[in-house]
């Protein structure tokens, strides 16, 4: 794929960009009614809560889907063809992302959930809740990433590079890296469970928008895909705010009981994302890597693929759990937290690039 057809790509998450600026108030308002609900109609999402199939909860499923697949739909896996134009940031990228992060993530919650707020919240949601960020740090990058990087003026093919390898990364080593990590927190490992959300969660989507993709760009090229994207785009937002207000209505009796929690979660992955962001862009500014390579870089390194942290954990821990609640505090937390890592790094670009080409 030619840089112009890459930048023709990466425009229409530019086009996009004004929604999802405002998507931590859609993502409040949806918290707000699902908990209503939730908790005026308990019954109603009891029944909803019980439409399983292998402890896969039907409605659920099918908005995570919804989301995902058009995201994944503007990654070209013939990009990671190019990761060698730019290997010192996709390296850095990968270390973080994979080395760094879901590791970073436990031992903030070891210390912020079995210690500094243990004693304010429901002993036996602990392991869940511990759970939940371990999940959300293990799923690295998501297709927002494009949104990112095309506001902080981010090379197109350093970021379609490295989403690709990312995901492509993800169908070996997440499950692995959850399970690992959930056993040192001493939390029983459902492998069973853990290894079908990673196939109908990962592989089976990746193949669908893959297929789905090539047939696309054979049929109309890249005009016919940006078109498609077009229209599925507000399908897969609907499909997000759904599925916020499902699960706030699964939890709603807890949340009104103990609204606390929610900020108590938001600490330790306000921590991640800062931290995983800055020494992403540390680490560039080392190696000497170009600006337009570092933003995106740090970006991708600490967001978070939600929809799959949200989607496994209701597998795993089910729709009622702390792990669900966790994971959906990260889907709150990163919209503004990421807009305000983009504010740092375009501030910052006179002195990272006078730093960077010190000799």
């Amino acid at each position: 794929m030619s840089a112009v057809t890459e930048a023709k790509s990466l425009s229409l998450s530019k086009r996009m960009g004004g929604f999802e600026r405002n998507l931590t108030l859609w993502v409040l308002a949806c918290m707000a009614v699902g908990t209503l609900l939730g908790y005026v109609f308990p019954g109603t999402f009891e029944k909803l809560g019980g439409a399983e199939i292998a402890k896969v909860n039907l409605p659920v499923a099918v908005l995570i889907w919804l989301m995902i697949i058009p995201m994944l739909l503007k990654i070209d896996f013939g990009a990671m063809g190019q990761v060698k134009q730019h290997w010192r940031g996709i390296g850095v990228t990968v270390f973080v992302n994979w080395a760094v992060k879901p590791f970073s993530m436990a031992l903030l919650g070891w210390i912020f959930i079995r210690h500094v707020f243990a004693a304010y919240l429901p002993a036996d949601q602990i392991d869940s809740y511990v759970a939940g960020l371990i999940l959300l740090a293990a799923a690295p990058c998501t297709a927002m990433v494009f949104v990112w990087s095309n506001l902080c003026d981010g090379e197109p093919q350093f970021t379609l590079s490295q989403v690709a390898l990312n995901d492509f990364i993800m169908v070996f080593a997440f499950a692995p890296i959850v399970a690992l990590l959930l056993g040192i927190s001493s939390i029983t490992v459902p492998w069973p469970t853990l290894l079908l959300s990673v196939g109908l969660y990962i592989i089976v989507p990746v193949l669908v928008a893959a297929l789905i993709r090539r047939f696309v760009m054979q049929r109309g090229g890249q005009q016919a895909l940006d078109g498609l994207l077009r229209r599925l785009h507000p399908v897969s937002l609907a499909a997000l705010l759904l599925t916020l207000v499902l699960l706030f209505g699964f939890q709603g009796k807890q949340i009104i009981a103990q609204p606390v929690i929610i900020a108590m979660l938001a600490v330790p992955i306000l921590i991640q994302v800062y931290f995983n962001a800055g020494l992403s862009y540390w680490l560039n500014r080392k190696l000497k890597v170009a600006h337009c390579v570092a933003g995106p870089s740090a970006l991708i390194g600490a967001s978070n693929f939600f929809e799959l942290a949200v989607a496994t954990a209701v597998a795993v821990f089910g729709v009622h759990s702390g792990a669900a609640l966790a994971t959906v505090v990260g889907v709150l937390v990163e919209v503004p937290v990421m807009l305000s890592v983009v504010r740092i790094v375009n501030a910052t670009k006179p002195w990272y690039v006078a730093r960077s080409s010190e000799p």
